[in-house]
């Protein structure tokens, strides 16, 4: 049997499937919960390639990040458009999808009004940072009471690093009228542990708040799902 006929025998479109067994079915009568990250995935992706379904394309690009769905969320549209059967219109669905997704854990965390501890922190800040191949700094302003005033945005940068100036830091919290701070930035590394760079500004933005009676409550490190907390390790 020639190879083209081999593939063709062992595939079969998703139409062929028991109807209980098909990603829309199934979600209509058992709802979304009921499927795999693959079949979501492949609702988004729609049709897929002569020889695999939708679901298969899926799986191979779930496969390529370990089914971890924060690495799939740093693929780029060209990293998307090197799977085969995925061009501009389907790379641009999952991504967008993905973003989604982002956006609304981030407004979920922003709305929460109070900081008891880094756990809240990290809640507030993982949406704008897990998803990241490059560094950026961000700082929350606080209220004395602790309760969120804004997420300000201070740096962007490289895989390997950002500037923070202490500046432009203490500039958002005064315009802001802040009592309080933390500071927050990625490492894409995916490893947490603070930098002699980071241990560095920690202290120095600690001294300055003190000046400008400011409290620096935090800083934190996140790395994915994982992250460093100055407090809870008593380093600020």
């Amino acid at each position: 049997m020639p190879e083209k006929q081999k593939k063709e025998a062992r595939y079969f479109s998703i139409k062929s499937w028991a109807e209980d067994d098909r990603p829309r079915e199934k979600m209509r009568k058992h709802g979304r919960g009921s499927l795999s990250d693959a079949e979501l995935i492949g609702i988004l992706i729609g049709s897929g390639t002569a020889e695999e379904s939708a679901i298969d394309v899926a799986k191979q690009i779930l496969r390529s990040v370990k089914n971890d769905l924060n690495q799939l969320g740093t693929l780029s549209l060209n990293d998307l458009k090197k799977f085969k059967g995925i061009g501009e219109a389907k790379a641009i669905t999952i991504a967008a999808a993905l973003e989604l997704g982002r956006r609304r854990r981030l407004q979920q965390s922003i709305e929460k009004p109070k900081i008891t501890g880094s756990g809240d922190a990290y809640e507030v800040v993982y949406p704008l940072l897990a998803d990241l191949d490059h560094e950026r700094f961000y700082v929350i302003l606080l209220h004395r009471n602790n309760t969120v005033i804004d997420v300000v945005r201070i740096s962007q940068g490289g895989v390997s690093g950002t500037v923070a100036d202490a500046k432009l830091i203490f500039k958002a919290a005064l315009e802001r009228l802040a009592s309080g701070i933390i500071a927050a930035h990625n490492h894409p590394s995916g490893n947490p542990n603070p930098s002699k760079a980071d241990v560095w500004l920690t202290a120095n933005l600690k001294e300055a708040g003190k000046l400008l009676d400011i409290n620096v409550l935090d800083h934190l490190i996140v790395a994915g799902e994982k992250y460093f907390s100055f407090a809870d390790d008593k380093l600020i």
